[in-house]
């Protein structure tokens, strides 16, 4: 009763309390579950301790899961230096904190849980916790307290930080949305072109021998011959001169093809349904399809039809032989009428069973990330053996198994509500147990000097924000949507998120930055906290 209790009070006033749109969210269950702890309402020690790690399990693990596809692929492409700075962000905080408990005599313990709180990130206050209950056998109350006191100045200051470098840089939003949009008009995006063929050296070529010779990523979607007729080609269907192929492929490689004849571009969009050929987006929701490559599908041997974009993730992707499908991508084939139906069956296209959740890859993956958890790692120079804690350990399993778990058939995939229902029940545990377990001595704490904390953790909030964040966009030339992004990611902080992209409506590039540097960053601040109390305390 105790536990639900808190719970609901605080999601009560995450949804009451809010200011032009800004509250502090499930964090208000930590502050009623200190409320209630302050006037007597606890947990018995055995619930507390169960409901705190159960709770981090499932949170940290739902996390993991969502940002492992995109964990290694978020460091290409422009990501490695965002995440470069991302990772500034998280080793400056830590140096700060180390330095204020140094200067000011207070446990590094205590002012790990002041810099978990000051950069709004729960995982590493709980990692911290149980790093320490592992050292010593015992909680520290205080590691609980100084996330509480530094939590919402925290929120504020990634903002404040965000609208100070606005205001160095006499940064002008409209200007700014301006030359990203220069920008993105000057860069060679994928595209669908129609290439006639005029070149007599590629005469009677087949498909196949087209790839090898192009050596370029690209679909070759239907040939279009001079009477008007079209087909869909298989690997060794072969054309001629004046033959028309449709072909997607990145713009950058469109020097290349031009050698096959003169290029058409066309809008990807457009209506392909001519005659008996139709384009038709089927959903992938059969699980022995998972993990497949679709050089391995004999799709095109057995059916007259070609496989040219794979929708995942909101992202497009050029359907290449080495491409591994997942469950609930979207594949674009395009061919005849039946065939293509045929298709649509084999691969399920059944939405319903998108909706039905996979409960086994969690749980098994849970059982891993415990048992990474615990496993002692003996490191010299240490009194005893190191452990990454749950937090880590089940954060990195559940990376590894939402990145590499369909390339061995396992079944990873989770519509977005369902996910977001464990990480919200697993945050909203463990947030309650922490409250209650450290309401007894909140007040006394504050009242006997801990206020102070509340100015250490604005300092350790702002100082890497600000130095960094100048620093990325003086010499780093970053935009100032993605460097808003960029702030946002490496607290992995919502709100401050929502504030990002609420500043342009023309662009998404505080998401994308975002995005970019929350995994790497997520996994940094659990790592360094855990590491911080292992080492310093």
């Amino acid at each position: 009763m105790v536990l639900v209790l808190t719970i609901a009070a605080g999601l009560f006033l995450a949804e009451k309390l809010k200011i032009k749109k800004f509250s502090l969210g499930v964090t208000w269950i930590l502050f009623c579950g200190i409320i209630l702890s302050h006037f007597g309402l606890r947990l018995v020690p055995e619930v507390e301790h169960f409901a705190k790690d159960f709770g981090l399990i499932l949170f940290v693990y739902s996390i993991g899961l969502s940002v492992g596809p995109s964990f290694f692929s978020s460091f290409g492409k422009g990501g490695l230096k965002l995440n470069g700075f991302a990772a500034s962000i998280v080793l400056l905080a830590c140096l700060t904190a180390w330095v204020i408990s140094v200067v000011s005599g207070n446990d590094i313990a205590t002012m790990v849980g002041v810099m978990s709180g000051a950069v709004t990130n729960t995982p590493s206050l709980g990692a911290a916790q149980q790093a320490y209950f592992d050292m010593f056998g015992t909680e520290h109350p205080a590691i609980a307290t100084g996330y509480a006191v530094a939590y919402p100045l925290g929120v504020l200051g990634i903002i404040f930080s965000m609208l100070l470098i606005k205001w160095v840089f006499r940064i002008k939003t409209d200007k700014e949305e301006e030359k990203i949009k220069q920008l993105q008009e000057g860069q060679k995006e994928p595209v669908l072109v129609d290439i006639k063929v005029s070149n007599p050296q590629i005469q009677q070529m087949s498909i196949r021998q087209l790839h090898h010779v192009c050596n370029v990523p690209m679909v070759v979607s239907r040939i279009i011959h001079a009477d008007g007729s079209e087909t869909v080609p298989q690997a060794e269907t072969t054309f001629v001169n004046g033959d028309t192929l449709r072909v997607l492929a990145d713009a950058e490689h469109l020097d290349m093809l031009g050698l096959l004849g003169k290029i058409k571009e066309r809008e990807k969009q457009e209506s392909t349904k001519t005659g008996n050929l139709v384009s038709r987006r089927i959903v992938v929701t059969r699980p022995e399809w998972n993990g497949k490559q679709i050089r391995h599908l004999g799709i095109n041997d057995r059916y007259h039809v070609t496989i040219t974009r794979v929708k995942r993730a909101g992202i497009d992707l050029i359907a290449t032989a080495d491409l591994h499908l997942q469950l609930g991508d979207r594949i674009i084939v395009v061919g005849d009428k039946d065939d293509v139906q045929r298709v649509a069956d084999i691969f399920g296209n059944e939405l319903k069973r998108l909706d039905i959740p996979n409960l086994m890859p969690i749980f098994f993956g849970m059982v891993l990330g415990v048992l990474a958890g615990t496993l002692p790692i003996a490191i010299p120079g240490l009194a005893q053996p190191f452990k990454i804690g749950l937090a880590g350990g089940t954060l990195i399993v559940a990376i590894l198994i939402g990145r590499f778990g369909p390339y061995y058939h396992m079944v990873t995939f989770s519509t977005t509500s369902a996910n977001m229902m464990i990480r919200e029940i697993g945050i909203s545990l463990f947030l309650a147990a922490v409250g209650l377990g450290a309401g007894e001595a909140f007040v006394p704490t504050i009242v006997s000097g801990g206020w102070v904390w509340i100015i250490y953790g604005v300092l350790i909030t702002l100082l890497p924000l600000i130095v960094v964040g100048m620093i990325a966009r003086k010499w780093g030339k970053i935009d100032y949507f993605t460097l808003m992004g960029l702030l946002a990611g490496s607290t992995t902080d919502p709100p401050a998120l929502a504030f990002a992209a609420s500043s342009s409506t023309n662009n998404d590039r505080a998401s994308v930055g975002y995005a970019t540097v929350y995994p790497l960053t997520m996994f940094l601040r659990v790592l360094c906290a855990q590491l911080m109390i292992l080492l310093l305390c």
